[in-house]
């Protein structure tokens, strides 16, 4: 099994994580341009292709990597079809349309999820299976605490780009995480990320 990152950081918390799996290896490289090929049965990828420009590239990449009949699997988000109950608070809301704003400006896929099918037919795999089993969690169940918090550390971590972007400012930000954070603790009753999983066949 190898795992694969543009990231040595990333690259060095996976080997000290998985340390204990020993056919198991971390190695620097693109998903769009992969030196594998026909090795694996299985070539996967779960919430990268949002994070690029041409993911065409990265699923033909993915495929020549396959094996013949082997499988090509892709997990990602559609970020304008996320839903909140109640709805979150106005300054989120204006935060989080910004980031979607930065992310189009850097041609990322805000609707990734929904562009996958067209992606694995130009790419001519073969369709297996297209599901859209959204991530739900509600209150009181294990991992909603992890998950209520999730847009208050996405804000955080892009939080110098879109300022840089002068799609808005730091005290919009500021308030944005306090309200949202205050939100998430008291009033959020039940969370849920559009997702898909699409499954191709290496003819």
């Amino acid at each position: 099994m190898v795992g694969v990152d543009r990231d040595e950081v990333l690259l060095e918390m996976a080997r000290t994580e998985h340390a204990e799996i020993k056919n198991l290896r971390f190695e620097r490289g693109d998903a769009t341009a992969l030196e594998f090929r026909a090795q694996f049965d299985l070539v996967t990828s779960a919430r990268v292709l949002q994070w690029i420009a041409e993911p065409r590239l990265a699923i033909e990449s993915m495929k020549q990597a396959a094996k013949r009949g082997g499988k090509v699997v892709v997990l990602d988000y559609n970020h304008t079809q996320n839903q909140c109950e109640p709805e979150p608070p106005p300054e989120f809301k204006l935060c989080y349309d910004a980031s979607l704003a930065w992310r189009r400006a850097n041609g990322w896929d805000n609707e990734m999820a929904d562009h996958l099918p067209g992606l694995f037919r130009l790419a001519g795999l073969a369709s297996a299976s297209s599901r859209a089993p959204d991530e739900v969690v509600k209150r009181g169940e294990p991992e909603f605490a992890r998950q209520s918090y999730l847009w208050s550390g996405t804000l955080q971590h892009v939080s110098g780009q879109l300022v840089a972007a002068g799609l808005c400012t730091e005290v919009q930000l500021k308030e944005a995480l306090e309200k949202y954070n205050l939100w998430a603790e008291t009033d959020l009753v039940t969370e849920t990320l559009a997702m898909r999983v699409e499954i191709g066949i290496v003819p």
